[in-house]
């Protein structure tokens, strides 16, 4: 057994015994709210920027297939 494991089997006994509700509640949530942060991702201005230009793109129909992008990324490696 993991050591996460073992970890994870003590503190799922410790919780059977626990019968105080309002700390049950208050731990539930802030399990609730680390898995939420965990599950997210930070993109960085740059990033949503180009997130951005590409939703402009995708409206705008400035897109290429991509089969069409293979072909050029293979003629682009053999010219090198």
């Amino acid at each position: 057994m993991t050591t996460i494991d073992k970890i994870r089997n003590g503190l799922i006994d410790k919780l059977l015994t626990i019968e105080n509700e309002s700390f049950l509640m208050a731990l539930d949530n802030l399990i609730s709210s680390t898995i939420e942060d965990t599950n997210s991702i930070k993109l960085t201005i740059e990033q949503k920027e180009i997130l951005e230009m590409s939703e402009v793109d995708i409206k705008e129909g400035r897109l290429i297939s991509q089969e069409a992008m293979d072909k050029r990324n293979l003629e682009w490696l053999s010219g090198l």
